[in-house]
């Protein structure tokens, strides 16, 4: 312990110091500067170990610079209009230079407004959205352009400061290998924007049913909202929100000098048709397109839904969507004959309006509106008036007319299960004039098909009422008995054996033992039961004569038909060698008969009908075209004399004949065809041609049974042809073909010329000669006498 001073003394010894107060805070700061440039310098270390770890694992974008997207198949009409899509994502690829500037323009403005300026991560924004957030303003994000497309091309969903860190060097790397508008371009066409569409092309498509090029200011300010949130501002789903983003980025698109103001002004007010759910105004090509599928699914494997194929058919748009309407509203005439099978569910309504609205909606769900053929739920129903509603809030009030075909669900009597009551979801439709009516979907089903017969391209198909009903195709699956369809072509095998069109034979009553039929015994009738003794055999074919075309076929030989009708198209094992051969007791398809009746149309050549034009990859490169096939003497299966002579022999029929509304109707001459209607009414059938098109129609069940005693092919399937018909040959001219060498035309009838003679009509009314009567039989002399009475009297 130190001694002090004597008294008196000064001490020369240092005073003890001790810290001032005011040095405390220098030194905190100098520490906790330390401590930050530390912290700062281990997170750069940290960094820098975390970047020479992670960026050899980056994945390889070098592919990005011929980007290459998952792309489906697309299946177009002649004329482009799309009719199908297959893949799991809908995407059309579109270069940066074909987007409109207004779109690019509207994606920039709420996605990344300074996208040209910045290196891939703007700073700027990153502090402006956390200030904004900060200041609980209007949520802002911070992800550019570039980072989104790192994010979606190349990462996982999840948020961890990993992926983030992954995020962040790949915008690097992305910036550093593409140009700008290469990273937009690969943005505007990657991005999912809901309704299964990926890129805003496919947006355009399935939100407004247009191309990407014919977008507004305000229909493209819509799509520019769905990448935030493409459920949350589905303009179908969520019209609401989906307005209100709008209106937001309309205003982005002001702020930054994209648009002016009276541009803002007219999108805020335009009124945007956006596509519903249940689209009607789309051509109904289902059959057309799931055909497309399969022919390329067959070629190409699992690559079909992405790689791009643009797919361009033979099907004319028009004619497809008129074939599709015909065939429907035949099938619907047919379903108001029939019975009323009763509601389709019924389900108890509350009577809160909120409860209520949804109960009828989720019935609904279940039951979506088919075409023109609508969902609704009845909400009070008596003998004299039906209210309902539909799903979209519609009233639908039922009076008169309109009740009559569900007349015995509205009796005090009907079944619980047929009675319209309250709860009762019922089908729907809107008649010519107007008015509501009640129906209910058909159970019976149909087809129709129509190709040019001059070189097989299929320009209409529809493969049943409804694809999403029942996908079975009944144009090219559907084997059923053709009925009195099939007998020109008995009468094409007469024509080459002697027959003439004036050939005349005993329309009287037939009977077959067991011992001929080798089964049961056989007793054929007329459709009318009715028998009307001798005539020609154009006047058989126009009337359809059972007996008739027995007879014929009892000439010609079962043997020899068989093998005649092979020229057309048909399989021998599908028409056994019998004489309800005669009466089109065999197998054939829709696509069969079109291509059997093109025969006669285009003078004798088989043709075999196609569908795909042409192929081309994702950028248009044509990848394969279909030669159009041109007829020549190779294709030839019946002799141009016979062809013209069934050309004749069928526009009899549709002049005065089983088919003669069709002529009455249409006002042309030019017609050809064959109403076809099988034992029982199980099947009914027209085929028929005019010279540049070929069509036919069938109407039955898919489990064959009776349509009804009175319905009959003339009844059912013409009327459906000559609906379309009406549409397909307007502006098309007149042709009836010329008499080909060899046809002369004597006393009101054309005949081989070799069948021709002076020598007068026998007492048969047929004419004589030589080792042939009246070109009846080519038969020797000795035979021909016995076998003319056997025709006539049997």
């Amino acid at each position: 312990m130190p001694s002090k001073p004597p008294p008196g003394e000064v001490s020369l010894a240092p005073k003890a110091t001790h810290p001032s107060k005011k040095s405390w805070p220098w030194r905190i700061a100098l520490w906790s500067g330390g401590l930050l440039l530390a912290a700062g310098l281990s997170l750069l270390i940290l960094i820098a170990v975390a970047l020479a770890v992670a960026f050899p694992n980056l994945p390889d974008i070098s592919d990005l610079a011929d980007y290459r997207p998952k792309l489906p198949l697309r299946v177009f009409s002649a004329e482009g209009v799309l009719i199908g899509e297959f893949g799991e994502e809908r995407r059309h690829l579109t270069p940066i230079k074909e987007i409109p500037k207004i779109m690019t323009d509207a994606v920039l403005a709420i996605e990344d407004a300074r996208f040209y300026e910045h290196g891939g991560v703007d700073y700027r924004g990153m502090l402006r959205a956390g200030l904004a957030n900060l200041g609980h303003l209007k949520s802002q994000g911070a992800s550019t352009i570039t980072m989104q497309v790192a994010r979606n091309v190349y990462l996982s969903s999840e948020k961890t400061y990993t992926r983030k860190i992954y995020e962040i060097l790949l915008t690097f790397k992305l910036e550093h290998l593409l140009t700008k508008d290469q990273i937009l371009e690969i943005y505007m066409n990657q991005i999912f924007l809901g309704n299964r569409a990926y890129g805003f092309a496919a947006a355009a498509e399935a939100y407004f049913d247009k191309p990407l090029k014919e977008l507004s200011v305000a229909e493209a300010a819509m799509l520019a909202g769905l990448p935030k949130a493409p459920s949350a501002y589905n303009p179908i789903s969520n019209p609401k929100r989906a307005r209100s983003r709008q209106l937001y980025i309309i205003e982005r698109m002001l702020e930054n000098g994209f648009i002016t103001a009276g541009q803002a002004d007219a999108a805020k007010k335009e009124e945007l048709k956006v596509r519903s759910g249940s689209d009607n105004s789309k051509v109904h090509a289902e059959y057309v397109a799931e055909t497309v599928r399969q022919l390329m699914f067959a070629q190409y494997g699992d690559q079909t839904y992405t790689r791009g194929l643009n797919v361009y058919t033979t099907v004319r748009a028009v004619d497809q969507e008129v074939a599709y309407k015909a065939l429907r509203r035949g099938l619907m005439d047919f379903e108001r004959r029939q019975v009323y099978r009763g509601p389709e569910k019924f389900v108890v309504l509350p009577t809160d309006q909120k409860e209520l609205d949804d109960a009828i909606d989720d019935a609904l769900d279940d039951h979506p509106d088919n075409g023109d053929v609508l969902a609704a739920v009845v909400l009070e129903a008596d003998r004299r008036h039906i209210q309902a509603v539909r799903q979209n809030g519609e009233s639908v009030d039922i009076v008169g007319d309109g009740l009559k075909p569900a007349q015995s669900g509205l009796s005090d009597k009907a079944a619980p299960n047929i009675r319209i009551r309250r709860g009762a979801v019922i089908r729907v439709s809107k008649t010519p004039k107007g008015t509501w009516e009640i129906t209910q979907l058909p159970e019976v089903e149909g087809a129709f098909v129509a190709i040019d017969p001059r070189d097989g391209s299929i320009k209409a198909l529809v493969g049943g009422f409804d694809f999403e009903k029942n996908k079975f195709n009944h144009v090219t699956q559907a084997w059923r008995q053709p009925g009195s369809s099939f007998k020109p072509f008995i009468y094409s095998a007469a024509l080459e054996k002697g027959f003439t069109a004036a050939t005349v034979i005993n329309d009287a009553p037939l009977f077959f033992d067991a011992g001929v039929t080798g089964g049961q015994p056989w007793e054929p009738k007329n459709y009318d039961g009715k028998f009307e003794g001798p005539m020609s055999l154009r006047q058989g074919l126009a009337k359809s004569k059972n007996m008739i075309s027995i007879r014929i076929l009892q000439a010609v030989g079962p043997q020899n038909a068989q093998e005649w009708i092979t020229r057309f198209g048909f399989d021998e094992d599908k028409h056994p060698a019998y004489l309800t051969m005669a009466l089109g007791a065999g197998s054939v398809t829709p696509m069969q008969m079109v291509s059997a009746y093109s025969v006669f149309a285009n003078g004798g050549y088989r043709i075999n009908p196609w569908l795909i034009a042409k192929v081309t990859e994702q950028k248009g490169k044509l990848f394969l075209e279909t030669k159009v096939p041109v007829l020549d003497e190779s294709m030839r299966v019946i002799d141009a004399r016979n062809a013209f002579m069934m050309e004749s022999l069928l526009q009899t029929v549709t002049r005065s004949g089983t088919a003669a509304s069709a002529q009455a109707t249409l006002k042309r001459p030019d017609l050809y065809g064959k109403t076809g209607t099988t034992n029982d009414s199980m099947d009914a059938w027209f085929a028929g041609f005019q010279p540049t098109l070929t069509a036919v129609t069938w109407i039955g069940y898919d489990t064959p049974r009776k349509l009804g005693d009175r319905e009959t092919g003339g009844g059912l399937s013409l009327p459906v042809w000559i609906r379309f018909m009406e549409h397909a040959l307007k502006g098309v001219p007149v042709m009836e073909p010329d008499a080909p060498e060899g046809v002369i035309h004597s006393g009101g009838e054309w005949f081989y010329d070799e069948y021709v003679k002076g020598a007068g009509i026998s007492s048969l009314g047929l004419q004589d000669k030589p080792g042939v009567t009246s070109g009846v039989l080519a038969l020797p002399p000795a035979d021909e006498k016995k076998r003319i009475l056997d025709l006539f009297r049997n």
